[in-house]
């Protein structure tokens, strides 16, 4: 599949701002099964500064200043991405989930940075008694991996509800747990808070969802939004990726932008103002087939 992706944020600001830093995750990344065809940028007001760089994890980064007044800021992420599916997988095929520990702990063979960073907790994965007690009925002595990872993330699909009034990103996943309910950013911050809570490396991702309208109803201009996921690592498949939020192991209907420990690595836009006071956001986004 391949598709067009537009994703437009506006900031209005009460008050001037008179000097801006900002730091942007929109630029997607060279991943397994997708290919960056085109991808643009559209920055107002024009930056003084724009530096274009890769961050720790291997994602696109752009840093920007501006050094001019304005009471207004627009970044508009423009892309065409085609993706296609990933080979299937027997979920009971894979290892046992206590030998991928084994695996990653003793080093045999020598695990890669790039994977042993990821079993650790981050700020907003942190373990707790709570998050222990949720994941063990998913992983019982000597279960295969990517079964596991299933279960538990069709059991967040199952007993939670999305809701966009419940939670914000300051939310603990404790208090997730305990409401039940939260959106895709929790559901994935909760099964990665699991999975790593077992030593498991697992990895916050972030994207895109082709969404349908209902039956009968043409889909609304800019009414689609950013998405969230994990991906985790099993040693003879290497990084698989499961959406906690939706029940599944995506196909070619998930556009992966970046990748990182939690939301807080690859946050889509993030800075220091001077001025402004009380602003308001606005995002609009579309995807669709190319």
């Amino acid at each position: 599949m391949k598709y067009d992706i537009s994703h437009k944020t506006l900031y209005r600001y009460e008050q001037p701002v008179l000097q801006s830093h900002q730091c942007l995750h929109l630029s997607p990344r060279l991943m397994p099964h997708q290919t960056v065809l085109k991808h643009a940028l559209l920055i107002e007001p024009a930056p003084t500064v724009r530096h274009d760089s890769v961050d720790a994890f291997g994602n696109p980064v752009v840093l920007l200043e501006i050094d001019h007044q304005h009471d207004v800021f627009v970044v508009h992420a423009t892309s065409t991405i085609a993706v296609s599916t990933p080979a299937p997988i027997a979920p009971s095929s894979s290892l046992p989930w206590e030998k991928v520990v084994d695996t990653v702990r003793n080093g045999a063979p020598p695990i890669d940075l790039s994977v042993l960073q990821f079993t650790c907790a981050s700020r907003l994965t942190p373990p707790s008694r709570a998050v222990a007690e949720f994941v063990a009925p998913s992983f019982p002595k000597s279960r295969p991996m990517v079964e596991a990872v299933l279960d538990l993330t069709r059991r967040i699909f199952t007993e939670f509800r999305f809701d966009a009034t419940a939670t914000d990103i300051s939310t603990p996943i404790d208090e997730v747990l305990r409401l039940r309910r939260g959106v895709c950013q929790d559901f994935s911050h909760l099964a990665l808070a699991c999975l790593r809570a077992l030593k498991l490396p697992a990895r916050y991702v972030s994207g895109y969802l082709l969404t349908r309208p209902p039956p009968g109803q043409e889909k609304l201009r800019g009414a689609d939004a950013s998405h969230a996921w994990i991906s985790v690592w099993v040693p003879e498949l290497g990084w698989i990726d499961f959406d906690p939020t939706n029940g599944v192991m995506p196909t070619n209907e998930h556009i992966a932008i970046a990748y990182g420990r939690d939301y807080d690595d690859i946050n889509p836009i993030s800075g220091i103002i001077l001025g402004g006071a009380n602003h308001t956001v606005s995002v609009s986004v579309d995807v669709d087939p190319a």
